[in-house]
C-alpha cells in the first residue's frame, strides 16, 4: 500500500492511500465508515486485484492524516476526491462505501456523473428527515443515542461521544465476522480515534444536516446492499434509498447485520466490474 498527501487551495491536507496495480482496468475509490481511517478494506484487496481493480481512498477531514474541516457537509467530500484523483492521474473511477461511507459514495455518484462509472453503498444511512422513513426506528440504543445527540448539536454530541460503545449494535453474526475475516476493522477504528473524536463528531453532524445533494438526482449505476438485522443502520434506510435513487439495484441479506453483510462483498466487486 502506498500513501501520500495532497495540499488543497484552502490550506488543508488530504491523506490518501492506494493499493493494487497502477495498470488495473478499474480504479475504485473507497469511502470509510465512522469512526475509521481511509485504508482500503484489507479483506478485499486481493479479491479486487484478481478482478482488475485497484483501490484509492482518503481519510475524511479530522481522521488520520487529513486536516479537520468543521461544519463540513457530506457533499464536501467530492472536492477532496477530485483533488486526490487529479493528483494520482485518475480520470474516471467507481466509488464504494460502507456504513458512514455510503452517503459519501452517493455524493460522488450524484455530483460527479462525468467521472463516476458506478457506485456501491453498503449499510449506509438515508438523508435525515427523509420523507416516509422512521429515521431512528430499529436502531440500537447506542446508535440512536449518538445520532439523536448529533441532531441536538455539537455540545450534546461531544458529551455523547464519551459514552462507551453499545455492543448490542452488532449482531452475533457481526461479532463473529469481527473475530474472523473482518477483524481488520479493529485497527482502523482505533486509528480513526487516535487523535480524538473530531472526525466522528463532524461525520455525525453532517449526517443529520443537509447533505448538499439529493439521492434522487443520481443517474449512474448504483447498487445498494444491507443486512436485514442491521441495528447500527436499519435496513429501512437502504430500502428508502432503493426507492429514491433512479434504477438502483437493491440487495437485502436478511440474516446479516452491519458487519457480516460484508461477507458478501466479493459479489459487490463483481457487480462493479460489470456495471463499470
Amino acid at each position: 500500500m502506498r500513501e501520500g498527501d495532497v495540499m488543497l487551495t484552502d490550506g488543508r491536507t488530504v491523506h490518501w492511500y492506494a493499493d493494487g496495480p497502477d495498470d488495473a482496468s478499474l480504479t475504485l475509490f473507497w469511502h470509510h465508515g465512522t469512526p475509521n481511517i481511509g485504508q482500503p478494506p484489507g479483506p478485499l484487496v486481493r479479491p479486487a486485484t484478481e478482478r482488475g481493480i485497484r483501490w484509492i481512498a482518503l481519510d475524511r477531514p479530522g481522521y488520520g492524516g487529513s486536516t479537520r474541516a468543521p461544519g463540513r457537509a457530506v457533499a464536501d467530500v467530492v472536492g477532496d476526491v477530485v483533488a486526490v484523483a487529479d493528483a494520482r492521474g485518475v480520470g474516471r473511477f467507481a466509488v464504494a462505501g460502507h456504513s458512514g461511507g455510503g452517503p459519501h459514495a452517493l455524493a460522488c455518484a450524484a455530483l460527479l456523473p462525468e467521472r463516476v462509472r458506478a457506485c456501491v453503498a453498503v449499510g449506509g444511512l438515508a438523508p435525515y428527515g427523509a420523507e416516509g422513513l422512521d429515521w431512528f426506528g430499529g436502531m440500537s440504543d447506542g446508535s440512536r443515542g449518538e445520532l439523536e445527540a448529533a441532531a441536538l448539536g455539537p455540545a450534546a454530541l461531544a458529551a455523547q461521544a464519551e459514552a462507551e460503545f453499545d455492543a448490542s449494535s452488532f449482531t452475533p453474526a457481526d461479532h463473529e465476522a469481527l473475530r474472523g475475516p473482518w477483524k481488520w476493522f479493529s485497527g482502523i477504528v482505533e486509528a480513526g480515534l487516535a487523535h480524538g473524536p473530531d472526525g466522528m463528531v463532524d461525520d455525525d453532524l453532517a449526517y443529520v444536516a443537509d447533505w448538499g445533494f439529493s439521492p434522487a438526482v443520481i443517474d449512474v449505476p448504483v447498487l445498494l446492499a444491507h443486512g436485514g438485522r442491521d441495528r447500527m443502520v436499519p435496513y429501512t434506510h437502504g430500502e428508502w434509498l432503493a426507492r429514491t435513487v433512479p434504477a438502483a439495484g437493491w440487495r437485502l441479506f436478511p440474516d446479516d447485520g452491519h458487519i457480516s453483510v460484508l461477507l458478501h462483498a466479493e459479489t459487490f466487486l463483481d457487480w462493479l466490474v460489470e456495471a463499470a
